[in-house]
């Protein structure tokens, strides 16, 4: 069960991506204000992640491409 807050997080973070630009790439945290995103639990951003991606999936304005050498997944908006 998906918590209501996390639902909140993750609407507001696709609603940021209607601010970028075609081809742009980024990952989930570049659509928070840096110190908005640290202050999120560690095991609460990997479940934002996931969210975020399965989101991502069903859309077509957004892709997941490959990760970092981090593990982070990487996203590309498009057209």
């Amino acid at each position: 069960m998906v918590a209501k807050n996390e639902k909140k997080i993750i609407k507001k973070a696709w609603q940021e991506t209607k601010n970028l630009r075609e081809g742009e790439v980024f990952l989930l945290k570049d659509l928070f204000k840096g110190y908005k995103w640290n202050r999120i639990k560690t095991e609460k951003r990997s479940s934002l992640g996931r969210l975020f991606l399965e989101k991502v999936q069903k859309k077509k304005s957004v892709e997941a491409i490959e990760k970092t050498s981090s593990h982070q997944q990487q996203y590309r908006k498009l057209g």
